[in-house]
């Protein structure tokens, strides 16, 4: 099978040989596992690989004395008077296991490699027990340029288009089936190997059940596991729009107290992203009613039906959250603008974008107070400065 490199795999490999504990994130089935392995594959001898869903390899680290679960990890052929290296896949299965690692860390030549299925575990397991000796790579599913990758198409060629000004439209239609496709399907790697449709929707579903069960049923163990589920129902449908928890709370039947500890846990989870409005004040920002967006639109597209113009919305949201910080702008009076990236710049999102479009994002720009704003467009046009094309943008 091939292995496809993923973008964060150099920032890992520039940590490869410090004293830090190195912890991959992220929601299940984005390749952290995958990723992991080829990085274990890569490194020199004197390592050792476990796997927490497996209660044998959990074993090892039973022991009440740390000092005999060192032994435990010697005794799997590792040379103590060597520098080790330790990997853990799904640490979160173990809560004990924040304690031993930096016990380990501290006392013995150890370079641990974690992964763990989301952030609500890690603020939980290694909060202050690691303060200081810990990196985390969160890994997300494909952006663009990665899908391309998985795709084997020349990315070379298509980092150069990408830089230019102004795109030629052969240049746009080089990419525009594979971005459609990308808009459609998402990027969970699996799914964007798989080439049958009817695969596509299986992976998907199987995406969301082990999503549903491992996370929610059996990891947080919320006692009614209905209403999550007919939240998250509720939050797709509404995908690009703000979010009032009153009407959730009413359209449930629960508190908005607990609305409010499911989309925490949602969010920590990496299976939506509230966006906050912009606002100069951070405590207004706080306040203001949160804009929803999911981890992918192969996940939206299983759960419900929604227009082209909201998977783009999305498609682009996922696009940009690699920067530092997102919010948005809107006004009674009308103006708005989709997303602003560090309180800098605006862009307004549309299927076709239009010279009207770009006079309405510069009256807003200029309400806000920002120092720039692209229009980012799903089709071709011409004639229209600051535009940019969905597939080049990022």
């Amino acid at each position: 099978m091939n292995y496809y490199k993923r973008t964060i795999e150099n920032s890992i490999k520039n940590n490869l040989f410090n004293n830090k504990v190195l912890i991959i994130t992220g929601m299940r089935r984005v390749g952290k596992t995958t990723l992991l392995k080829e990085i274990y594959k890569n490194l020199p001898e004197n390592k050792v690989w476990f796997d927490f869903e497996n209660p044998l390899n959990v074993k090892y680290f039973e022991e009440i004395d740390y000092d005999d679960i060192f032994q435990n990890i010697i005794n799997k052929g590792l040379n103590k008077n060597k520098r080790m290296y330790v990997f853990i896949d799904e640490a979160q299965n173990y809560p004990e296991i924040s304690k031993i690692v930096k016990y380990l860390v501290d006392h013995y030549k150890i370079k641990f490699f974690l992964t763990s299925s989301a952030s609500f575990y890690l603020k939980n397991l290694f909060s202050e027990s690691l303060a200081g000796r810990k990196i985390i790579f969160e890994l997300f599913p494909l952006n663009f340029q990665e899908f391309l990758i998985f795709k084997q198409e020349d990315i070379e060629r298509y980092k150069r288009i990408k830089k230019n000004r102004i795109i030629k439209k052969i240049e746009y239609e080089l990419y525009n089936k594979y971005y459609e496709e990308f808009i459609e399907w998402g990027g969970f790697p699996e799914v964007v190997l798989e080439d049958n449709i009817g695969t596509k929707k299986q992976l998907l579903n199987d995406i969301f059940g082990s999503y549903f069960q491992k996370e929610i049923i059996n990891l947080a163990d919320y006692r009614k596991n209905d209403k999550i589920r007919d939240l998250i129902l509720l939050l797709a449908a509404r995908v690009g729009s703000r979010l009032d928890l009153v009407k959730l709370s009413q359209e449930l039947q629960i508190t908005r107290v607990t609305v409010y500890s499911y989309l925490s846990f949602l969010q920590a989870t990496y299976f939506i992203f509230l966006v906050s409005p912009f606002s100069k004040s951070i405590d207004r920002q706080v306040s203001g009613m949160q804009k929803i967006y999911f981890c992918d639109n192969g996940i939206l597209k299983i759960m419900t039906k929604l227009n082209f113009g909201q998977l783009f919305e999305n498609a682009i949201f996922n696009q940009l959250k690699f920067s530092n910080k997102i919010n948005y702008y809107q006004k009674s009076t009308g103006a708005e603008i989709d997303f602003i990236i560090d309180k800098k710049i605006g862009y307004e999102v549309k299927t076709t974008a239009s010279l009207i479009d770009m006079k309405h994002l510069e009256r807003a720009v200029k309400l806000a107070k920002l120092k720039n704003c692209y229009v980012v467009s799903k089709n071709y046009v011409e004639g229209i400065d600051k535009i940019i094309f969905g597939q080049f943008l990022m």
